[in-house]
């Protein structure tokens, strides 16, 4: 009898998975928030639970969908995207489900709706918000039964799909002015998952910029000297509300605008006004001892000195860096889910600017200890990224 041979599976590690998601739909990030909804992507994707995905427009749901159909047992099989607001009310209930010959004007043959071609893989109605309640109550049987009948047909059609939604509404809030079906908003929140804002993961916006300059400038074969730290922090400033679809935009009107010279923040303010909306520093407590209300005002202001002169460094020290080209043919794309490192060869500081590294650790101890070590509530008083308030914990050996 044969001896039976010990197969060594290798198990890869919950990181190197979520890094595979990334590649495969470009799901971009190192911040916290992106971490927690790969790790999510990653639990609910195996299974086939219905899956409600929120959050603004232009934060990316799609590409949670795209993420969820790609790590299930139905990624060979097809994903059928329908975006529910853009159809016709009048037309709707064929495109999703079919029609037989005959059964309107202009119906010259039987047709297959997106359900029929979703047949064992996933369907993702975007938009889901938008559903007439006449289409809420036919969707909801073929979640609860799995089963339709065309537009005019008598013909019970039996399908297996796994339901993805997504809707920049609240939905809880529609159901209690009577939009939306309560019965049918629970079936297709069976698991929930919020894609943040861009304001909400500021620390990703130096990667993303990134990437979507490699890729603009390698599509259309642009030479392009990058972007200064003193523009990424511009960058970082405002608030974005349109997302990720505005920063990318933004940045290939800039890549094009600039004629792809480097990018300072003087350029990006042309192009972007920050507003109150913007405001790096929340306003300091009024309700505290003078003296400590003036060192507190001193402190904040010796920050933001020292965050400028940065700025005037970097300025400064462009000439005599070597710069980043993203023309296709130069070089091959860095990773750009790994955390960027320090430049090299940066000058040594002086004693001045070593007496503000003091000033600035002891603001940022101070405020610490005020959020009893929320480092995200702390970043946010400081008008810091969080990955900027890590980077600046570990130099200060902050604990």
């Amino acid at each position: 009898m044969a001896k039976a041979e010990n197969v060594v599976v290798k198990e890869i590690s919950p990181p190197e998975r979520w890094r595979e998601v990334q590649r495969e739909v470009g799901i971009i990030g190192n911040s916290e928030s992106i971490r927690q909804l790969l790790e999510t992507i990653d639990q609910i994707a195996p299974t086939d639970i219905s899956v409600l995905i929120t959050g603004e427009s232009g934060t990316g749901k799609e590409l949670v969908a795209k993420a969820i159909h790609l790590r299930s047992r139905r990624r060979d099989h097809p994903l059928i995207t329908v975006n529910s607001g853009a159809i016709p009310e009048g037309i709707l209930e064929s495109e999703l489900f079919g029609h037989e010959k005959g059964s309107f004007t202009g119906a010259v043959g039987p047709r297959k709706g997106y359900f029929e071609l979703a047949d064992k893989g996933s369907i993702f109605l975007d938009e889901i918000g938008d559903l007439p309640l006449t289409i809420q109550v036919k969707l909801l049987r073929v979640l609860e039964e799995r089963e339709f009948m065309r537009v005019g047909g008598t013909t019970v059609h039996k399908v297996d799909v796994r339901f993805i939604t997504a809707t920049n509404k609240d939905l809880e809030a529609e159901v209690r002015k009577g939009n939306f079906r309560e019965d049918l908003y629970y079936r297709l929140n069976a698991m929930h998952i919020h894609v943040p804002s861009l304001r909400e993961r500021k620390e990703d916006i130096p990667i993303l910029v990134k990437k979507f300059a490699q890729d603009f400038c390698r599509e259309n074969h642009i030479e392009f000297a990058g972007f200064t730290d003193g523009a990424m922090h511009y960058l970082q400033q405002y608030h974005w509300p349109g997302n990720i679809r505005e920063l990318r935009n933004l940045v290939e009107k800039v890549i094009v605008l600039e004629r792809g010279n480097l990018i300072t923040e003087y350029n990006i303010q042309k192009y972007l006004k920050l507003t109150d909306h913007d405001n790096k520093h929340l306003p300091v407590p009024l309700n505290k001892p003078k003296e400590e209300l003036e060192r507190e005002f001193l402190l904040r202001a010796l920050l933001e000195i020292k965050t400028e002169i940065a700025q005037l460094r970097e300025l400064i020290l462009t000439g005599m860096r070597p710069q980043y080209h993203l023309g296709p043919w130069r070089e091959e794309v860095h990773t750009i889910y790994t955390e960027e490192q320090q430049p090299e060869g940066e000058p040594e500081k002086s004693k001045s600017s070593s007496s503000v590294a003091e000033m600035e650790k002891k603001l940022i101890q101070e405020t610490l200890m005020k959020t009893g070590g929320n480092k995200r509530k702390a970043a946010k008083l400081l008008g810091l990224s969080e990955r900027t308030l890590y980077r600046k914990i570990n130099k200060y050996g902050l604990r």
